[in-house]
């Protein structure tokens, strides 16, 4: 689920990814995030916080549900995928991710697409496992992350690197480091900072400065959905997300019975 909650007589709106035990991203709520995001401003909210759970920010997408799915259901799901990306890059008022832990894949995408990101101090890991399933995220996708830590470190990255929160930092992929219990205290006066500005003139700022990620979305029905659900159905891939899912599982089933 995606709960809501506002800070600031409700000027910021704080959206907190809550699935556990993985906290993985289902299509109920990319639709309950992209809608959410997209009303926000028409309500008043001047400022996004989207969180996740101590230790966990988001491990990615549904991937036991879309390896049970059928194909016109993998499509819509990789559809409110794109249409989030586009909602965020579009949104007149910022967004902060406060990463409160692991952050992978699509939640690795999320926090991209924020205007800022806050990161709990820590050993979580930050990056992308789809090469291990001979994915491609698309160029749309790769230029968020090319924007903030260059050519290079982004090649590194898409072929399965991962960052702790300090590497994550000095590279310039997040913004700022705190303790895990100030962590959402820090995010909304980061946002509160925000609102002290004029705002038209910091909506401008924003806009000159996301120009090349706008130009990218400037149209949904543009963007390679169907080429991407191609390659993701293809045999190879499906066979390479189904040995990811069980390793997934057998993780969780470890965390599980050492807490349990």
């Amino acid at each position: 689920m995606i709960a809501q909650r506002q800070h600031l007589n409700g000027s910021i709106l704080e959206l907190s990814i809550a699935n556990p035990p993985a906290n993985l991203m289902s299509l109920e709520m990319l639709q309950v995030l992209n809608r959410a995001i997209c009303e926000a401003p028409q309500n008043g909210v001047r400022g996004i916080l989207i969180s996740g759970q101590p230790g966990l920010f988001s491990s990615g997408i549904d991937l036991f549900t879309l390896l049970r799915a059928k194909p016109d259901y993998v499509e819509r799901y990789w559809q409110e995928v794109f249409v989030l990306a586009h909602s965020m890059v579009h949104c007149p008022v910022p967004i902060v991710a406060a990463i409160s832990g692991h952050c992978m894949a699509s939640g690795a995408l999320i926090a991209l697409f924020s205007d800022y990101r806050i990161m709990a101090e820590g050993s979580w890991n930050f990056g992308f496992s789809e090469i291990q399933a001979g994915v491609v995220l698309p160029e749309c996708f790769q230029l968020a992350l090319r924007r903030l830590s260059g050519p290079h470190m982004t090649t590194r990255l898409m072929l399965g690197e991962l960052l702790k929160p300090l590497q994550a930092l000095e590279i310039g992929v997040v913004d700022e480091l705190c303790p895990i219990d100030q962590l959402n205290t820090t995010a909304v006066e980061h946002l509160t900072a925000l609102q002290r500005l004029p705002e038209a003139a910091q909506l401008e700022i924003r806009r000159m400065n996301k120009a090349d990620l706008q130009q990218h979305f400037a149209c949904v029905q543009t963007l390679p959905v169907d080429n991407f659900v191609e390659a993701f159905l293809s045999p190879d891939v499906q066979q390479h997300l189904q040995r990811l899912a069980n390793d997934l599982l057998s993780r969780l089933q470890r965390r599980q019975a050492v807490t349990s």
